[in-house]
């Protein structure tokens, strides 16, 4: 029997155009570990790339700060991938959505999935913005400032238009081409962010006269003139554990948070996301490194290297602008122009893939591809508002944490209910549309995460971690407090998509 047939006679919506968005992806439509080498190594080297650098330098990061720190930092991104998010994923083969619609009932994740898709939305975005900033420098329209929150000319609003739509049509075609997309752009990518660190190394190295004939010269440059550790005011005030713990939950949507179900559930292996190693150590520390050192050497120009002489130009409103577009622009020219527009294109392709995902599962007779084509004029519209963007360290920690809880709810339906005796996919079993211990985790540890920052003045990118724990010991006390006054009795395995047979729940059942 055919896969349309199977989701037919279980009551559910076919697979539409080969996305399996209501049931497993079958074997001879799982892919291998190229295509998720490409589509990492092209989403995490990013147009945004080029902003999350500069901010790095705006925070008054050091320079063993920011080397050190996204090394570990990006380290604890791949095994939170590996270990947590992958596993899962080829076990079950189900989108995030659909999976947690089992697991928290209909009505509970309606609210998580808008949440979700909302936040995807305020992300690419950002990315969007990023490409524009590269056209904006080739028609010549005045681009946003720093302190911009609103468009400011009709040329951005016409080139955040034209860059939205290209990128919506591409994610509308699903998965694959989004893959096919990411692997042709990566490789020339890659190459042209090294440009940029390159490029920008011999900036400094002509400017102050170092000789750069040693690693002990270049680390002294890196120190001294590089990432000086001074902050712009206003600013966040990073030091390594900022790195760190930002270099780790800058996705954590997608790991931590289970985002990356719905990818991950195409690979033939488990082991396959390990390919995120190309996103984190090319794109999270290469080109973070290689973006900040371009900004740096505006504010080296600047003069901008003491307390005092960046708390002047602060005064004045003479802090650089940290755009992507004049940036590449002046190191590399129309090449790097062009690299930031595809960039920005191979990362807002596959979070516009799964917005329309999130939304589609919220209204799921709607097919995926105009699902995903009115997502994507949602964030052209949030893209035509530059304060996204320039606040993208925040916003990227705040989005995280948003998705957090959900994703230690997974874990520990997975992983832990059965052990105790109790349920896994429990709203699907009981027939129930809403399920208060998903909804009371997911709340109540969003309330405990924000008064830990509102009132007890722990940054919003430290509260991510205990909050993880919060969230699994809230689920399992839920859990165990509605199932055991439930009549219904825990079976011995965990049914998907509307499959007669069980899938078991055993850690050791692996693809």
């Amino acid at each position: 029997m055919s896969d349309d047939m199977q989701a037919s006679a279980a009551g559910e919506t076919p697979a539409v155009g080969g996305e399996y968005e209501r049931h497993p992806v079958p074997g001879q439509a799982r892919m291998g570990f190229k295509s998720f080498l490409g589509m990492y190594a092209g989403e995490h080297t990013a147009g945004t790339e080029l902003m999350i650098g500069p901010l790095f330098v705006l925070a008054g990061v050091a320079a063993f700060d920011v080397v050190m720190g996204l090394l570990i930092g990006n380290a604890l991104a791949v095994l939170s991938w590996l270990l947590l998010t992958a596993p899962i994923a080829t076990r079950v083969r189900l989108t995030l959505y659909y999976q947690l619609e089992k697991i928290a009932g209909r009505y509970t994740v309606i609210l998580y999935n808008l949440a979700n898709g909302l936040a995807f939305c305020f992300l690419a975005g950002a990315m969007i913005t990023v490409s524009a900033t590269a056209v904006g420098v080739w028609f010549g329209f005045p681009l946003p400032t720093l302190s911009d929150l609103m468009p400011n000319s009709v040329g951005w609003v016409l080139s955040v238009l034209g860059v939205g739509i290209v990128i919506t049509l591409v994610a509308a075609y699903g998965y694959r081409f989004v893959s096919w997309f990411a692997n042709i752009a990566a490789p020339w990518m890659v190459l042209i962010f090294l440009g940029f660190g390159i490029v920008s190394l011999k900036w400094f190295i002509d400017a102050t006269g170092t000789g750069g004939g040693s690693p002990a010269d270049l680390w002294a440059l890196a120190e001294t003139a590089i990432w000086t550790g001074v902050q712009v005011p206003g600013q966040p005030d990073f030091s390594i554990w900022h790195v760190i713990f930002f270099a780790w939950f800058a996705n954590m949507a997608m790991h931590v948070g289970m985002s990356d179900l719905s990818v991950l559930r195409f690979a033939r292996k488990s082991w396959y996301s390990i390919a995120s190693a190309a996103g984190m150590y090319v794109g999270h520390f290469m080109a973070w490194l290689a973006a900040s050192m371009l900004f740096a050497f505006q504010m080296y120009e600047a003069g901008l290297t003491s307390d005092s002489a960046m708390i002047a130009a602060a005064e004045a409103g003479q802090i650089p602008n940290p755009l992507p577009g004049p940036l590449a622009d002046q190191a590399l020219g129309v090449a790097g122009l062009i690299c930031v527009i595809i960039a920005g294109w191979t990362t807002a392709n596959p979070t516009i893939y799964r917005a329309g995902l999130a939304f589609q599962a919220v209204i799921p007779r709607v097919s995926r591809f105009k699902v995903t084509i009115g997502t994507g004029l949602l964030t052209t519209f949030v893209a035509m508002f530059p304060g996204v963007a320039m606040q993208l360290l925040g916003f990227v920690a705040l989005y995280g944490l948003l998705l957090m809880p959900i994703g230690a709810v997974i874990f520990i339906d997975f992983w832990v209910l059965p052990k105790l005796g109790l349920k896994s996919f429990y709203a699907e079993y009981a027939g129930r549309r809403i399920t208060y211990p998903v909804l009371g985790t997911w709340l109540i540890t969003l309330a405990i995460c924000l008064f830990l920052v509102k009132f007890a003045e722990i940054e919003i990118f430290f509260v991510a971690l205990p909050g993880w724990f919060i969230a699994a010991a809230l689920f399992i006390g839920l859990s165990l407090m509605a199932q055991r006054s439930s009549a219904h009795p825990a079976s011995e395995g965990i049914r998907v998509a509307g499959s007669a047979s069980p899938i078991a729940t055993n850690a050791s059942s692996k693809e």
